[in-house]
Protein backbone atom coordinates (compact mmCIF):
# COMPACT_ATOMS: atom_id res chain seq x y z
CA UNK A 1 0.00 0.00 0.00
CA UNK A 2 0.97 3.68 0.00
CA UNK A 3 1.71 5.48 3.28
CA UNK A 4 0.58 2.99 5.98
CA UNK A 5 -0.54 5.81 8.28
CA UNK A 6 -1.45 8.35 5.61
CA UNK A 7 -5.21 8.12 6.09
CA UNK A 8 -4.72 8.97 9.78
CA UNK A 9 -1.95 11.57 9.60
CA UNK A 10 -2.68 13.44 6.36
CA UNK A 11 -5.84 15.57 6.12
CA UNK A 12 -7.79 15.67 2.86
CA UNK A 13 -6.70 18.56 0.66
CA UNK A 14 -7.93 19.57 -2.80
CA UNK A 15 -6.62 21.95 -5.44
CA UNK A 16 -7.32 25.62 -4.84
CA UNK A 17 -9.31 27.38 -7.55
CA UNK A 18 -8.40 30.77 -8.94
CA UNK A 19 -9.95 33.73 -7.06
CA UNK A 20 -13.59 34.34 -8.01
CA UNK A 21 -12.96 38.00 -8.84
CA UNK A 22 -10.34 36.88 -11.38
CA UNK A 23 -11.94 33.88 -13.06
CA UNK A 24 -15.41 35.36 -13.71
CA UNK A 25 -13.81 37.72 -16.22
CA UNK A 26 -12.46 34.96 -18.48
CA UNK A 27 -13.44 31.55 -19.83
CA UNK A 28 -10.34 29.63 -18.75
CA UNK A 29 -10.55 26.65 -16.41
CA UNK A 30 -11.18 27.67 -12.84
CA UNK A 31 -7.89 26.12 -11.69
CA UNK A 32 -4.54 27.85 -12.26
CA UNK A 33 -2.85 26.24 -15.26
CA UNK A 34 -4.65 22.90 -15.30
CA UNK A 35 -6.22 20.99 -12.41
CA UNK A 36 -3.33 18.52 -12.55
CA UNK A 37 -0.66 21.21 -12.34
CA UNK A 38 -2.47 22.89 -9.47
CA UNK A 39 -2.44 19.58 -7.59
CA UNK A 40 1.19 18.53 -8.08
CA UNK A 41 2.54 20.09 -4.84
CA UNK A 42 0.08 18.11 -2.70
CA UNK A 43 -0.93 15.07 -4.73
CA UNK A 44 1.70 12.58 -3.55
CA UNK A 45 0.62 12.90 0.09
CA UNK A 46 -3.04 12.79 -0.94
CA UNK A 47 -2.45 9.54 -2.85
CA UNK A 48 -0.73 8.26 0.30
CA UNK A 49 -4.06 8.47 2.17
CA UNK A 50 -5.26 5.39 0.24
CA UNK A 51 -5.57 2.34 2.54
CA UNK A 52 -5.22 -0.24 -0.30
CA UNK A 53 -8.26 -1.98 1.21
CA UNK A 54 -8.60 -5.73 1.11
CA UNK A 55 -11.96 -5.09 -0.55
CA UNK A 56 -11.63 -1.80 -2.49
CA UNK A 57 -15.19 -0.50 -2.64
CA UNK A 58 -13.98 2.36 -4.85
CA UNK A 59 -13.81 -0.26 -7.64
CA UNK A 60 -17.50 -0.94 -7.18
CA UNK A 61 -18.35 2.77 -7.05
CA UNK A 62 -16.60 3.42 -10.36
CA UNK A 63 -18.48 2.17 -13.47
CA UNK A 64 -15.10 1.91 -15.25
CA UNK A 65 -13.66 -0.35 -12.57
CA UNK A 66 -10.60 1.91 -12.28
CA UNK A 67 -7.64 0.30 -10.49
CA UNK A 68 -7.58 3.09 -7.94
CA UNK A 69 -5.44 1.64 -5.10
CA UNK A 70 -2.79 0.62 -7.63
CA UNK A 71 -2.30 4.05 -9.15
CA UNK A 72 -2.60 5.75 -5.78
CA UNK A 73 0.34 3.67 -4.55
CA UNK A 74 2.38 4.41 -7.68
CA UNK A 75 1.82 8.16 -7.41
CA UNK A 76 2.87 8.09 -3.75
CA UNK A 77 6.05 6.32 -4.87
CA UNK A 78 6.60 8.92 -7.63
CA UNK A 79 6.26 6.26 -10.36
CA UNK A 80 4.22 8.30 -12.82
CA UNK A 81 4.56 6.17 -15.97
CA UNK A 82 3.31 2.92 -14.38
CA UNK A 83 0.52 4.96 -12.78
CA UNK A 84 -0.48 6.26 -16.23
CA UNK A 85 -0.52 2.73 -17.63
CA UNK A 86 -2.79 1.50 -14.84
CA UNK A 87 -5.06 4.51 -15.32
CA UNK A 88 -5.33 3.98 -19.09
CA UNK A 89 -5.94 0.26 -18.60
CA UNK A 90 -9.57 0.99 -17.71
CA UNK A 91 -10.23 4.57 -18.85
CA UNK A 92 -9.63 6.00 -22.32
CA UNK A 93 -10.12 9.62 -21.29
CA UNK A 94 -9.14 10.26 -17.64
CA UNK A 95 -8.59 13.96 -18.40
CA UNK A 96 -12.35 14.19 -19.10
CA UNK A 97 -13.53 12.24 -16.07
CA UNK A 98 -10.95 13.90 -13.81
CA UNK A 99 -12.62 17.23 -14.59
CA UNK A 100 -16.28 16.31 -15.11
CA UNK A 101 -17.14 13.17 -13.14
CA UNK A 102 -18.98 13.58 -9.78
CA UNK A 103 -16.64 10.89 -8.38
CA UNK A 104 -18.92 8.08 -7.11
CA UNK A 105 -15.65 6.28 -6.32
CA UNK A 106 -14.97 8.76 -3.51
CA UNK A 107 -18.35 8.24 -1.85
CA UNK A 108 -17.56 4.49 -1.87
CA UNK A 109 -14.06 4.99 -0.41
CA UNK A 110 -13.53 2.96 2.78
CA UNK A 111 -11.65 5.88 4.39
CA UNK A 112 -14.87 7.86 3.95
CA UNK A 113 -16.78 5.67 6.41
CA UNK A 114 -15.63 7.77 9.35
CA UNK A 115 -13.39 10.50 7.91
CA UNK A 116 -12.85 12.41 4.64
CA UNK A 117 -12.38 10.08 1.63
CA UNK A 118 -9.29 9.94 -0.56
CA UNK A 119 -9.18 12.62 -3.29
CA UNK A 120 -9.38 9.95 -6.01
CA UNK A 121 -10.58 12.29 -8.74
CA UNK A 122 -7.71 14.71 -8.03
CA UNK A 123 -5.09 11.96 -8.22
CA UNK A 124 -6.59 10.81 -11.53
CA UNK A 125 -6.40 14.22 -13.19
CA UNK A 126 -2.91 14.84 -11.82
CA UNK A 127 -1.63 11.61 -13.41
CA UNK A 128 -3.04 12.39 -16.85
CA UNK A 129 -2.28 16.12 -16.92
CA UNK A 130 1.34 15.44 -15.96
CA UNK A 131 1.50 12.75 -18.67
CA UNK A 132 0.34 15.22 -21.31
CA UNK A 133 2.82 17.83 -20.04
CA UNK A 134 5.62 15.25 -20.27
CA UNK A 135 4.53 14.07 -23.78
CA UNK A 136 3.94 10.54 -22.50
CA UNK A 137 0.48 10.13 -24.08
CA UNK A 138 1.22 8.74 -27.52
CA UNK A 139 -0.85 7.12 -30.30
CA UNK A 140 -1.38 3.36 -30.01
CA UNK A 141 -1.60 2.19 -33.59
CA UNK A 142 -2.87 -1.35 -34.26
CA UNK A 143 -0.31 -3.97 -35.16
CA UNK A 144 -2.52 -5.24 -37.98
CA UNK A 145 -5.78 -4.39 -39.75
CA UNK A 146 -8.83 -6.63 -39.99
CA UNK A 147 -10.40 -4.98 -43.07
CA UNK A 148 -13.65 -4.83 -41.08
CA UNK A 149 -15.50 -1.51 -41.10
CA UNK A 150 -17.52 0.19 -38.35
CA UNK A 151 -19.57 3.40 -38.36
CA UNK A 152 -20.04 5.19 -35.05
CA UNK A 153 -22.88 7.73 -34.98
CA UNK A 154 -22.21 10.38 -32.35
CA UNK A 155 -18.93 11.71 -31.00
CA UNK A 156 -19.62 12.18 -27.30
CA UNK A 157 -17.62 10.23 -24.69
CA UNK A 158 -19.38 6.92 -25.47
CA UNK A 159 -18.83 7.28 -29.22
CA UNK A 160 -15.19 8.28 -28.79
CA UNK A 161 -14.50 5.38 -26.39
CA UNK A 162 -16.00 2.73 -28.67
CA UNK A 163 -14.20 4.24 -31.67
CA UNK A 164 -10.79 4.28 -29.99
CA UNK A 165 -11.12 0.71 -28.73
CA UNK A 166 -12.19 -0.64 -32.12
CA UNK A 167 -9.50 1.28 -34.00
CA UNK A 168 -6.85 -0.16 -31.70
CA UNK A 169 -8.28 -3.63 -32.38
CA UNK A 170 -7.48 -3.13 -36.07
CA UNK A 171 -10.89 -2.26 -37.47
CA UNK A 172 -11.54 0.70 -39.79
CA UNK A 173 -13.71 3.12 -37.82
CA UNK A 174 -15.49 6.24 -39.05
CA UNK A 175 -17.20 8.54 -36.54
CA UNK A 176 -20.09 10.67 -37.82
CA UNK A 177 -21.07 13.91 -36.06
CA UNK A 178 -23.88 16.24 -37.13
CA UNK A 179 -22.28 19.32 -35.54
CA UNK A 180 -19.41 21.17 -37.18
CA UNK A 181 -16.84 19.78 -34.72
CA UNK A 182 -16.22 16.51 -32.91
CA UNK A 183 -17.00 16.04 -29.22
CA UNK A 184 -20.76 16.06 -28.68
CA UNK A 185 -21.62 17.64 -25.34
CA UNK A 186 -17.91 17.73 -24.51
CA UNK A 187 -17.54 20.28 -27.31
CA UNK A 188 -20.59 22.48 -27.11
CA UNK A 189 -22.31 21.49 -23.86
CA UNK A 190 -19.50 21.71 -21.30
CA UNK A 191 -18.41 25.32 -20.68
CA UNK A 192 -14.79 26.26 -21.22
CA UNK A 193 -14.34 27.11 -17.53
CA UNK A 194 -15.02 23.45 -16.65
CA UNK A 195 -12.92 21.91 -19.43
CA UNK A 196 -11.01 23.88 -22.01
CA UNK A 197 -11.48 22.49 -25.49
CA UNK A 198 -7.71 22.13 -25.94
CA UNK A 199 -8.09 19.16 -23.56
CA UNK A 200 -10.51 17.54 -26.01
CA UNK A 201 -8.57 18.51 -29.12
CA UNK A 202 -5.32 16.86 -28.06
CA UNK A 203 -7.11 13.55 -27.45
CA UNK A 204 -8.83 13.77 -30.84
CA UNK A 205 -5.42 14.32 -32.46
CA UNK A 206 -4.20 11.12 -30.82
CA UNK A 207 -7.21 9.24 -32.20
CA UNK A 208 -6.60 10.57 -35.73
CA UNK A 209 -2.97 9.44 -35.57
CA UNK A 210 -4.17 6.00 -34.45
CA UNK A 211 -6.38 5.77 -37.54
CA UNK A 212 -9.89 6.79 -36.45
CA UNK A 213 -11.64 8.84 -39.13
CA UNK A 214 -14.01 11.70 -38.31
CA UNK A 215 -16.74 13.20 -40.49
CA UNK A 216 -18.48 16.33 -39.22
CA UNK A 217 -21.59 18.12 -40.44
CA UNK A 218 -23.25 14.84 -41.40
CA UNK A 219 -26.69 13.97 -40.03
CA UNK A 220 -27.34 10.26 -40.33
CA UNK A 221 -30.99 9.79 -41.22
CA UNK A 222 -30.94 12.95 -43.33
CA UNK A 223 -27.68 13.36 -45.26
CA UNK A 224 -27.08 9.60 -45.25
CA UNK A 225 -29.85 7.13 -44.55
CA UNK A 226 -29.47 4.54 -41.85
CA UNK A 227 -29.96 1.76 -44.39
CA UNK A 228 -27.18 3.18 -46.58
CA UNK A 229 -24.93 3.19 -43.55
CA UNK A 230 -25.69 -0.51 -42.95
CA UNK A 231 -24.87 -1.24 -46.59
CA UNK A 232 -21.52 0.57 -46.34
CA UNK A 233 -20.34 -0.78 -42.98
CA UNK A 234 -20.29 -4.19 -41.36
CA UNK A 235 -21.36 -2.77 -37.98
CA UNK A 236 -23.03 0.46 -36.87
CA UNK A 237 -22.85 1.85 -33.33
CA UNK A 238 -25.49 4.32 -32.16
CA UNK A 239 -23.89 6.63 -29.58
CA UNK A 240 -26.33 9.46 -30.17
CA UNK A 241 -26.91 10.38 -26.53
CA UNK A 242 -30.14 11.35 -24.81
CA UNK A 243 -30.68 14.77 -26.31
CA UNK A 244 -34.44 15.25 -25.98
CA UNK A 245 -34.76 17.95 -23.31
CA UNK A 246 -37.49 17.87 -20.68
CA UNK A 247 -39.86 20.79 -21.09
CA UNK A 248 -42.03 22.74 -18.66
CA UNK A 249 -45.61 22.98 -19.98
CA UNK A 250 -46.61 25.86 -17.74
CA UNK A 251 -48.86 28.75 -18.73
CA UNK A 252 -46.90 31.27 -20.82
CA UNK A 253 -44.30 28.77 -22.06
CA UNK A 254 -44.65 30.24 -25.57
CA UNK A 255 -43.26 33.62 -24.52
CA UNK A 256 -40.00 34.84 -25.98
CA UNK A 257 -36.90 34.58 -23.82
CA UNK A 258 -37.61 31.05 -22.52
CA UNK A 259 -34.99 28.61 -23.82
CA UNK A 260 -33.66 25.15 -23.23
CA UNK A 261 -30.21 25.09 -21.65
CA UNK A 262 -28.82 23.34 -24.71
CA UNK A 263 -29.91 26.24 -26.89
CA UNK A 264 -28.04 28.64 -24.62
CA UNK A 265 -24.82 26.78 -23.72
CA UNK A 266 -23.61 25.80 -27.23
CA UNK A 267 -23.93 29.41 -28.40
CA UNK A 268 -21.97 30.63 -25.40
CA UNK A 269 -19.26 28.04 -26.05
CA UNK A 270 -18.90 29.10 -29.66
CA UNK A 271 -18.52 32.75 -28.71
CA UNK A 272 -16.09 31.92 -25.88
CA UNK A 273 -13.91 30.18 -28.47
CA UNK A 274 -13.90 33.25 -30.71
CA UNK A 275 -16.82 32.37 -32.98
CA UNK A 276 -19.78 34.50 -33.99
CA UNK A 277 -23.43 33.65 -33.34
CA UNK A 278 -26.20 35.67 -34.94
CA UNK A 279 -28.92 36.71 -32.48
CA UNK A 280 -27.11 35.01 -29.62
CA UNK A 281 -29.11 34.17 -26.51
CA UNK A 282 -27.25 36.09 -23.85
CA UNK A 283 -27.67 36.83 -20.17
CA UNK A 284 -25.95 40.22 -20.39
CA UNK A 285 -27.83 42.84 -18.34
CA UNK A 286 -30.79 40.55 -17.67
CA UNK A 287 -32.49 38.98 -14.68
CA UNK A 288 -31.94 35.26 -15.33
CA UNK A 289 -33.91 32.37 -13.86
CA UNK A 290 -32.52 28.85 -14.25
CA UNK A 291 -35.02 26.04 -13.66
CA UNK A 292 -33.14 22.91 -12.61
CA UNK A 293 -30.55 22.36 -9.91
CA UNK A 294 -28.19 19.85 -11.54
CA UNK A 295 -24.89 20.15 -13.36
CA UNK A 296 -26.47 21.69 -16.46
CA UNK A 297 -28.08 24.36 -14.31
CA UNK A 298 -24.70 25.10 -12.71
CA UNK A 299 -23.17 25.40 -16.20
CA UNK A 300 -25.86 27.93 -17.10
CA UNK A 301 -25.12 29.80 -13.86
CA UNK A 302 -21.37 30.10 -14.48
CA UNK A 303 -21.97 31.08 -18.09
CA UNK A 304 -24.56 33.75 -17.17
CA UNK A 305 -22.18 35.25 -14.61
CA UNK A 306 -19.44 35.57 -17.20
CA UNK A 307 -21.87 37.13 -19.69
CA UNK A 308 -22.76 39.85 -17.18
CA UNK A 309 -26.24 38.94 -15.93
CA UNK A 310 -27.88 41.49 -13.62
CA UNK A 311 -29.24 38.81 -11.28
CA UNK A 312 -29.44 35.02 -11.38
CA UNK A 313 -31.87 32.75 -9.52
CA UNK A 314 -31.70 28.96 -9.74
CA UNK A 315 -34.92 27.07 -8.93
CA UNK A 316 -35.13 23.45 -7.77
CA UNK A 317 -38.34 21.55 -7.11
CA UNK A 318 -36.66 19.23 -4.59
CA UNK A 319 -35.99 20.38 -1.01
CA UNK A 320 -32.50 21.50 -0.08
CA UNK A 321 -30.38 18.35 0.45
CA UNK A 322 -28.50 17.81 3.70
CA UNK A 323 -24.78 18.56 3.98
CA UNK A 324 -24.07 15.13 5.48
CA UNK A 325 -24.94 11.69 4.10
CA UNK A 326 -28.65 10.90 4.81
CA UNK A 327 -29.38 7.80 6.88
CA UNK A 328 -31.37 6.35 4.00
CA UNK A 329 -28.36 6.54 1.68
CA UNK A 330 -25.70 4.63 3.64
CA UNK A 331 -22.10 4.09 2.61
CA UNK A 332 -21.04 3.04 -0.06
CA UNK A 333 -24.04 4.33 -2.05
CA UNK A 334 -23.83 7.69 -3.79
CA UNK A 335 -25.58 10.19 -1.46
CA UNK A 336 -27.64 13.19 -2.50
CA UNK A 337 -25.95 15.91 -0.45
CA UNK A 338 -25.62 19.67 -0.74
CA UNK A 339 -22.85 20.62 -3.16
CA UNK A 340 -21.24 23.92 -4.03
CA UNK A 341 -19.76 23.90 -7.53
CA UNK A 342 -17.28 26.46 -8.80
CA UNK A 343 -20.20 28.33 -10.40
CA UNK A 344 -22.10 28.51 -7.10
CA UNK A 345 -19.04 30.04 -5.48
CA UNK A 346 -19.25 32.85 -8.03
CA UNK A 347 -22.78 34.11 -7.35
CA UNK A 348 -26.49 33.59 -7.88
CA UNK A 349 -29.32 32.61 -5.53
CA UNK A 350 -30.56 29.04 -5.08
CA UNK A 351 -34.21 28.49 -4.19
CA UNK A 352 -35.38 24.99 -3.20
CA UNK A 353 -38.77 23.27 -2.97
CA UNK A 354 -40.55 25.56 -5.44
CA UNK A 355 -42.52 25.02 -8.63
CA UNK A 356 -43.30 27.39 -11.49
CA UNK A 357 -47.02 28.12 -11.77
CA UNK A 358 -46.86 30.39 -14.81
CA UNK A 359 -44.61 32.56 -16.94
CA UNK A 360 -45.65 36.23 -17.08
CA UNK A 361 -45.05 38.22 -20.27
CA UNK A 362 -44.67 41.88 -21.22
CA UNK A 363 -46.47 43.86 -23.90
CA UNK A 364 -44.04 42.59 -26.55
CA UNK A 365 -44.69 38.90 -25.95
CA UNK A 366 -41.44 38.32 -24.06
CA UNK A 367 -41.07 36.82 -20.62
CA UNK A 368 -40.97 39.36 -17.81
CA UNK A 369 -41.10 37.06 -14.79
CA UNK A 370 -42.35 33.88 -13.16
CA UNK A 371 -44.99 33.13 -10.56
CA UNK A 372 -43.66 30.40 -8.28
CA UNK A 373 -45.03 28.55 -5.26
CA UNK A 374 -43.43 26.47 -2.54
CA UNK A 375 -44.20 22.74 -2.70
CA UNK A 376 -43.99 19.70 -0.46
CA UNK A 377 -43.93 16.04 -1.48
CA UNK A 378 -47.06 14.14 -0.43
CA UNK A 379 -48.51 10.82 -1.56
CA UNK A 380 -46.08 10.51 -4.45
CA UNK A 381 -46.49 14.02 -5.86
CA UNK A 382 -45.57 17.64 -5.25
CA UNK A 383 -48.34 19.68 -3.62
CA UNK A 384 -48.36 23.52 -3.53
CA UNK A 385 -48.21 25.14 -0.11
CA UNK A 386 -51.02 27.64 0.36
CA UNK A 387 -50.00 31.26 0.80
CA UNK A 388 -46.42 30.86 -0.52
CA UNK A 389 -46.91 32.25 -4.03
CA UNK A 390 -44.48 34.95 -5.17
CA UNK A 391 -43.17 36.61 -8.31
CA UNK A 392 -39.60 36.63 -9.63
CA UNK A 393 -38.58 39.05 -12.40
CA UNK A 394 -36.85 37.45 -15.39
CA UNK A 395 -36.07 38.51 -18.94
CA UNK A 396 -34.28 35.20 -19.65
CA UNK A 397 -35.43 31.77 -18.44
CA UNK A 398 -33.25 28.71 -18.99
CA UNK A 399 -34.76 25.22 -18.67
CA UNK A 400 -32.14 22.82 -17.30
CA UNK A 401 -34.33 19.93 -16.18
CA UNK A 402 -32.44 17.09 -17.85
CA UNK A 403 -33.13 14.90 -20.85
CA UNK A 404 -35.75 12.25 -21.54
CA UNK A 405 -34.01 10.02 -24.10
CA UNK A 406 -32.57 9.82 -27.62
CA UNK A 407 -34.18 11.57 -30.56
CA UNK A 408 -36.42 9.06 -32.32
CA UNK A 409 -37.27 10.96 -35.51
CA UNK A 410 -34.89 10.16 -38.33
CA UNK A 411 -32.24 7.51 -37.72
CA UNK A 412 -33.83 5.58 -34.84
CA UNK A 413 -37.20 5.25 -36.57
CA UNK A 414 -35.55 4.52 -39.91
CA UNK A 415 -33.48 1.64 -38.58
CA UNK A 416 -36.39 0.22 -36.61
CA UNK A 417 -34.45 -0.45 -33.42
CA UNK A 418 -36.59 -1.46 -30.47
CA UNK A 419 -37.21 1.03 -27.66
CA UNK A 420 -38.02 0.44 -24.02
CA UNK A 421 -41.03 2.12 -22.31
CA UNK A 422 -38.85 5.16 -21.50
CA UNK A 423 -37.82 5.66 -25.11
CA UNK A 424 -34.27 4.34 -24.76
CA UNK A 425 -32.76 1.94 -27.28
CA UNK A 426 -33.03 -1.69 -26.19
CA UNK A 427 -29.81 -3.73 -26.35
CA UNK A 428 -28.61 -7.08 -25.04
CA UNK A 429 -25.57 -7.89 -22.89
CA UNK A 430 -23.27 -7.39 -25.90
CA UNK A 431 -24.92 -4.00 -26.63
CA UNK A 432 -26.52 -5.37 -29.81
CA UNK A 433 -29.97 -4.07 -30.78
CA UNK A 434 -32.72 -6.07 -32.44
CA UNK A 435 -31.36 -5.01 -35.85
CA UNK A 436 -28.45 -7.26 -36.92
CA UNK A 437 -25.17 -5.36 -37.00
CA UNK A 438 -26.51 -2.35 -35.07
CA UNK A 439 -25.27 -1.66 -31.54
CA UNK A 440 -26.08 1.09 -29.03
CA UNK A 441 -24.18 2.49 -26.07
CA UNK A 442 -24.09 5.43 -23.68
CA UNK A 443 -27.07 7.62 -22.86
CA UNK A 444 -28.93 6.44 -25.97
CA UNK A 445 -29.41 3.07 -24.27
CA UNK A 446 -29.26 3.75 -20.53
CA UNK A 447 -30.81 7.23 -20.47
CA UNK A 448 -29.20 10.40 -19.16
CA UNK A 449 -26.26 9.39 -17.00
CA UNK A 450 -22.66 10.14 -15.99
CA UNK A 451 -19.63 10.54 -18.22
CA UNK A 452 -18.00 7.53 -16.54
CA UNK A 453 -20.95 5.36 -17.56
CA UNK A 454 -20.70 6.67 -21.14
CA UNK A 455 -17.02 5.70 -21.39
CA UNK A 456 -17.61 2.37 -19.64
CA UNK A 457 -20.45 1.52 -22.01
CA UNK A 458 -18.36 2.57 -25.01
CA UNK A 459 -15.60 0.19 -23.97
CA UNK A 460 -18.04 -2.66 -23.32
CA UNK A 461 -19.85 -2.01 -26.60
CA UNK A 462 -16.54 -2.15 -28.47
CA UNK A 463 -16.03 -5.60 -26.97
CA UNK A 464 -19.42 -6.71 -28.32
CA UNK A 465 -18.81 -5.21 -31.78
CA UNK A 466 -15.37 -6.83 -31.99
CA UNK A 467 -16.83 -10.22 -31.09
CA UNK A 468 -19.55 -9.76 -33.72
CA UNK A 469 -16.99 -8.90 -36.42
CA UNK A 470 -14.35 -11.47 -35.61
CA UNK A 471 -16.10 -14.24 -33.75
CA UNK A 472 -14.07 -13.70 -30.56
CA UNK A 473 -13.07 -10.43 -29.02
CA UNK A 474 -9.39 -9.44 -28.82
CA UNK A 475 -10.15 -6.50 -26.55
CA UNK A 476 -9.52 -6.54 -22.80
CA UNK A 477 -12.74 -7.60 -21.15
CA UNK A 478 -14.33 -4.56 -19.47
CA UNK A 479 -14.99 -4.81 -15.76
CA UNK A 480 -18.78 -5.04 -15.82
CA UNK A 481 -21.25 -5.15 -12.93
CA UNK A 482 -21.15 -8.95 -12.77
CA UNK A 483 -17.35 -8.97 -12.32
CA UNK A 484 -17.39 -6.07 -9.88
CA UNK A 485 -19.74 -8.12 -7.69
CA UNK A 486 -16.97 -10.73 -7.36
CA UNK A 487 -14.61 -7.99 -6.16
CA UNK A 488 -17.10 -7.08 -3.46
Amino acid sequence: MADPKGFMTTPREVAQRRPVEERVHDWKEVYPGTPGRALLPIISKQAGRCMDCGIPFCHNGCPLGNLIPEWNDLVWRDEWQPALERLHATNNFPEFTGRLCPAPCETACVVGINRDPVTIKNVEVAIIDKAWDDSRVVPQQPAWHTAKTVAVVGSGPAGLAVAQQLTRAGHTVVVYERADAIGGLLRYGIPEFKMEKAVLNRRLKQMVLEGTQFKTGVTIGHDISGRDLLDQYEAVVLAIGATLPRDLPAEGRELGGIHQAMEFLPQANRVALGGRVEDQITAAGRDVVIIGGGDTGADCLGTSIRQGARSITQLEIMPMPPEQRPSGQPWPTYPMTFKITSAHEEGGDRVYAVSTERFVGDEHGNVAGLDIVEVRFEAGRFVPVEGTQRHIPAQLVLLAMGFSGPEQAGLVEELGVALDPRGNIVRDESFATNVPGVFACGDAGRGQSLIVWAIAEGRSCANGVDAFLSGSSKLPRPIGPELRQLLV
